[in-house]
This record gives structure tokens, C-alpha cells and sequence, in this order.
């Protein structure tokens, strides 16, 4: 699993017009699935963001979690992080998940970071999305599991 993590004065998910989710200040989490990714994988994954400390304690130090801050999470699916670029100029997608191996890890993360109290917001599995957001900082992670 890979996670491509801003941190985020606010951001919201849209599909066709509609929003789909919405957050204020928090992290929005771009999650892409590869094959042989596993619910441990999800769960370790979950804690992570859940406890990375990237928002600013009394001091400005980066000493504070969404645990810590009580900020949420716009948790959108993103197969295309799994790209593999190595040959040509076009991304081949064939370490990405299928559809039916993805969408339950996707939502067992999104079930993992709920349980460890980080209120959840997410886009809409397979569909075309637009994400919207303004990156605090800017501040944006790279975490693979």
C-alpha cells in the first residue's frame, strides 16, 4: 500500500458535481492498493497516519497527530500510485489491486483509522473524482506499507 498524505487547511472530494466527502483541517490521504497488500497492511498503514506527527505543537516543531488535533481525514482511492514507470513513457497499472481486492482494504483503512478516532470522509471507490484542497504548509508525505 501506498499513501500520498497532505496536510490540509480543508479539502473535499467530488464525483459528477456532487461532493462526496469533506474535511476541514486534517490530512487528505490519496491510498493506492497493489497486489499482496493485505488487511495488516491497511490496519499498520492506518496507525501510521493516524499518529504521524506532521501538525505543529505551541512551538511550531511538527509534534502533533491527527490522534493529537482531532483533525479528520479525506481518505480517496487512487490505483495510479501503483504505477510502475520503468519502461516507456506510459505507466503501466499491473501492480495495482483489481477492483475486488482494493475496495475492501480501501475501506478496512478507512474502518482502522474510525477505530482509532480520526472522524473519516471519503470519495466514491472506481469512480472519476475531482479533489479539491488547500495543502497546509505545504506539508505532503510519501508512506508505503
Amino acid at each position: 500500500m501506498r499513501a500520498v498524505i497532505q496536510r490540509v487547511r480543508d479539502a473535499r472530494v467530488s464525483v459528477e458535481g456532487f461532493v462526496a466527502g469533506e474535511i476541514g483541517a486534517g490530512l487528505c490521504v490519496l491510498l493506492g492498493v497493489a497486489r499482496g497488500d493485505g488487511e495488516e497492511d491497511a490496519a499498520r498503514l492506518a496507525g501510521k497516519v493516524a499518529r504521524l506527527r506532521v501538525f505543529p505543537d505551541e512551538a511550531g516543531k511538527f509534534d502533533r497527530s491527527l490522534a493529537d488535533t482531532g483533525g479528520a481525514a479525506l481518505v480517496v482511492s487512487q490505483f495510479t500510485l501503483v504505477a510502475d514507470t520503468a519502461k516507456g513513457n506510459r505507466p503501466s497499472f499491473s501492480d495495482a489491486a483489481p477492483p475486488e481486492q482494493a475496495e475492501p482494504l480501501v475501506e478496512r483503512f478507512c474502518a482502522e483509522l474510525r477505530a482509532l478516532g480520526v472522524p473519516v470522509e471519503t470519495g466514491v471507490f472506481g469512480a472519476r473524482m475531482a479533489v479539491e484542497l488547500v495543502n497546509d504548509g505545504p506539508v505532503t508525505i510519501v508512506l508505503d506499507v
